[in-house]
């Protein structure tokens, strides 16, 4: 992922770590190729981990609009065909419509919008985690996280109702923060990756670690702390980071399937939750979307919320069907309100302090000259005497 530098897969190419970020953390490793021997999806052991054949009894996801601001989606690819609209580029080297990726060393978009929304059909073919959810592409430039602010206003304002961030970008950067308090304040759900120790991040990045964003942790198969995964309070629940498969654009690995790790992979994985249960339940908002998702995660580690898994393991069946009661905001908080808003009382106490500082300089000056004169004065007395 790019933000400052894009983030790039801890193991193999992950765009959290491979084409994250307001810049790219680094240049991903190249993707391993899935099996050509063996059929696709008896590769995803994620699906069946988190069980999620039975939860499409519930829920596909019909109707519900994922943006993935990353390198553009290769709409081509059999996976995802039907299953993208038309999207934007934003920045030098995106695309102008989103459906064709451009990042030939991960082919990072089109992996996060397949984990998210594979059409699947058959053993030779990936299934995402909301198959009959359309994919928004946002396609971001090698600057990455710089040009991602507008991508995200203008997935909001396309219509999306969820957005996937597996970008980050290590620098505090208020234009990300009003970009996501712009979608969050129009009812849609943002999940980023946390980030993952292989980049060059310190701490988690944006957006993951502004308040409101479900910040996404990566899991190893038994459900443990994958553990490249960059942690911290902001973090929000887990989910599968580990040999991850998915639909690749041509050129990256052998059959156009390849292998991804790392916390890019988790927070497609959270995405396609998310839109199983906006789904599901069409008449929740934003906030008590985010509150299903995390309340009935399988808790693990310190009880409660905590810094390696947040509130614990994404359970999708109990997020489609445990009894939730409703809350009146987004249990991950809100973020800051923008600089300017506090800008008047600021700006009053700062032009009393500017008045207060050119009486002061006007009083020095004042007593410098006195003083001038005095010696003035004392010398033209002494020469009169002589």
């Amino acid at each position: 992922m790019r933000f400052r530098k894009v983030v790039r897969s801890a193991c193999s190419v992950l765009v959290l770590a491979a084409a994250t970020g307001v810049g790219p953390l680094a240049a991903p490793a190249p993707a391993r190729a899935a099996s050509a021997s063996a059929d696709v999806r008896s590769l995803q052991w994620h699906l069946d981990a988190l069980k999620i054949p039975q939860a499409h009894r519930l829920s596909k996801g019909k109707g519900v609009v994922v943006a993935v601001v990353d390198s553009g989606v290769q709409a081509s690819h059999p996976d995802l065909a039907g299953q993208v609209l038309p999207g934007k580029g934003f920045g030098p080297g995106s695309t102008d419509d989103g459906q064709t990726d451009p990042d030939k060393t991960a082919g990072h978009g089109t992996a996060m919008a397949g984990i998210i929304a594979a059409r699947g059909g058959s053993a030779e073919h990936a299934l995402g985690i909301a198959p009959e959810a359309k994919i928004l592409p946002v396609s971001l430039g090698p600057s990455g996280l710089r040009e991602a602010p507008a991508g995200i206003r203008w997935a909001v304002d396309e219509g999306a109702d969820v957005i996937n961030v597996s970008l980050g970008t290590e620098r505090d950067d208020p234009s990300v923060v009003e970009a996501v308090a712009y979608a969050l304040s129009h009812d849609v759900v943002v999940v980023a990756a946390s980030g993952n120790t292989g980049s060059t991040y310190l701490e988690m990045p944006m957006p993951a670690k502004i308040p409101g964003v479900i910040a996404v942790g990566g899991a190893t198969r038994s459900g443990a702390l994958w553990d490249g995964t960059i942690v911290g309070p902001p973090m929000a629940i887990s989910a599968p980071g580990e040999a991850i498969v998915a639909p690749t654009r041509p050129g990256v690995a052998k059959d156009d399937y390849a292998v991804y790790e790392g916390t890019s992979a988790s927070a497609a994985i959270v995405s396609g939750v998310v839109a199983l249960v906006r789904a599901r339940y069409p008449d929740l908002d934003a906030a008590n979307v985010v509150n299903r998702v995390v309340s009935t995660a399988r808790d693990r580690g310190p009880k409660g919320r905590d810094p390696e898994y947040g509130f614990g393991s994404v359970d999708v069946l109990a997020a489609l069907t445990g009894e939730v009661p409703t809350v009146e905001a987004n249990p991950l908080g809100a973020p800051p309100a923008p600089a300017s808003t506090s800008a008047a009382p600021a700006d009053a106490a700062g032009d009393e302090g500017s008045s207060g500082n050119w009486a002061l300089i006007a009083i020095v000056l004042a007593l410098v000259l006195v003083a001038a004169i005095v010696v003035v004065v004392v010398l033209v007395t002494r020469r009169a005497r002589r």
